[in-house]
């Protein structure tokens, strides 16, 4: 692993830690009952299930680069 893929990926992981994931209406119905744990594990919730995604995105966009390579090689 390179240096520059290194840091893309240390900070991609970073990002996700301070993520806020919920929207306006989810939000201000959370917070006006009083408890912020609710409103916490709901945006924890939220990010938790976002990560999925792009892990799968990641996985696919790997798999064609590892082929494509692979045929330029056997070229």
């Amino acid at each position: 692993m390179n240096k520059k893929s290194f840091f893309l990926l240390f900070f991609s992981i970073l990002s996700f830690a301070e993520a806020s994931a919920q929207c306006a209406m989810c939000r201000a119905v959370l917070e006006s009952e009083g408890s912020q744990a609710a409103a916490e594990g709901i945006n924890d919730g939220i990010v938790y299930l976002m990560v999925f995604p792009y892990l799968l995105m990641a996985g696919v966009a790997y798999f064609i680069w590892k082929s494509r390579r692979k045929s330029r090689v056997e070229e």
